[in-house]
């Protein structure tokens, strides 16, 4: 099982999500002799799961059931355990297109955090790039290598225990892009342009405060960086209903309705689109915000090396 290769059946010691619901799923880790509680009842990995292809419709003990899904760097994402705040699908997609990535890329990030965006940044530089990745925290340094190792992917990054405000990211001049997570990230532009290629990487910075985010321009515009702009991503969702209005009277609805011979009495004309204009209203589909929206996560910076 790999994060970056998709595999067609559930194996012993395989990473895999269990799917009750759009908003209920979570991941386990399938081992030969283990059970795992769900509210539909016990699924049995022996039985259950071992040999049986992904997306299978599994029956639980007490007669429901759930989908055996292949993990994706969107789904662990959804479903990781939270060592640190992590960034989200939303602004990982961005990311990846401002930061001009694609298979062969090599990228250094700081720092590891939960490893959200690692899966996404490893997935898309796959099969022949590679990501250097800097921790600053031991514990989470060390889980970061476990994880990488049980999801197939530990021969496309490197996990370093550092700080990369001090020590960098340990590579020089190899770089297509980096990208910056960490408190102060104006003390590490100067070893992101140490790491970056000679000529065009491109560098991300994800800061929560506008504060943050005026340094690190300055700290940019100091070392030689250029195309400087910041973005703020704003997911909107909306809901799709069907609502009446009135149509307005502009003097002609009688007069059309009698030079057709429509009659209001029949029955059969009750559903008619004749009828709502009698009623004085119309149906229609309308897309319409939600009340309560995710607001701001971060600002993201990215600069080009000149």
């Amino acid at each position: 099982m790999s994060f970056v290769e998709y595999g067609d059946t559930i194996k012993d010691g395989d990473t895999a999500i269990v799917f009750l619901g759009h908003e209920s799923m979570f991941p386990v880790k399938v081992q030969h002799g283990t059970v795992t509680q769900t509210k539909y009842g016990v699924i049995r990995h022996s039985t259950d799961l071992i040999g049986k292809k992904y997306g299978s419709k599994v029956t639980c003990s007490k007669g429901g059931w759930v989908f055996i899904l292949h993990p994706t760097p969107e789904l662990w994402t959804m479903n990781l355990p939270h060592r640190t705040q992590i960034l989200y699908s939303t602004d990982i997609s961005i990311i990846t297109m401002m930061l001009e990535l694609k298979p062969g890329s090599i990228v250094c990030e700081s720092g590891t955090g939960s490893g959200s965006l690692s899966h996404a940044l490893i997935r898309t530089v796959a099969p022949t790039g590679h990501l250097y990745t800097v921790e600053f925290h031991q514990q989470r340094a060390e889980k970061a290598r476990e994880e990488f190792r049980e999801h197939g992917v530990e021969h496309l990054v490197t996990v370093t225990n550092q700080d990369v405000c001090k020590n960098g990211f340990g590579v020089s001049n190899i770089a297509d892009a980096v990208f910056l997570d960490i408190p102060s990230p104006w003390e590490a532009i100067g070893h992101a342009k140490s790491a970056l290629k000679a000529e065009g990487g491109r560098i991300c910075s994800f800061s929560p405060c506008i504060e943050q985010v005026q340094r690190t321009c300055l700290a940019m515009e100091e070392y030689g960086f250029t195309e400087i702009n910041t973005l703020e991503i704003l997911l909107r969702l909306y809901n799709v209903r069907t609502i009446s209005l009135q149509i307005p009277d502009l003097g002609k609805a009688a007069e059309d309705n009698s030079s057709t011979g429509f009659d209001s009495s029949n029955p059969s004309h009750q559903g008619s689109p004749c009828a709502n204009l009698q009623q004085g209203t119309v149906q229609f589909k309308s897309g319409v915000p939600l009340r309560e929206v995710v607001g701001h996560t971060g600002y993201l910076t990215f600069a080009t090396k000149s």
